[in-house]
């Protein structure tokens, strides 16, 4: 596990403890994940459901987060077939 608070890594997990929010901390981690070409752009990244069970999230808190990425022009989501990363 990456030790740096501030920009978790691809592997890292979520740390309900620690003084960063879930949501942000997940955003840090799919971001790294997008980065590091584990989804390519115009490719679904897992759906909320998956993510969900991967990061023993709420599914507000998977909201909240794929919310934050769309803002911030890493994903786009299409009704009805997910989320997916914004191209360059």
């Amino acid at each position: 596990m990456n030790r740096d608070l501030e920009n978790p890594g691809p592997d890292d997990e979520i740390d309900h403890e620690g003084p960063i929010t879930p949501y942000k901390q997940l955003a840090a981690i799919l971001t790294a994940r997008i980065e590091r070409g584990d989804w390519a752009p115009d490719r679904a990244i897992p759906s909320e459901v998956r993510l969900v069970q991967e990061y023993g999230l709420a599914r507000s808190t998977v909201r909240r987060t794929i919310a934050l990425l769309v803002d911030e022009g890493v994903l786009y989501v299409v009704p009805q077939r997910g989320m997916f990363v914004k191209g360059k």
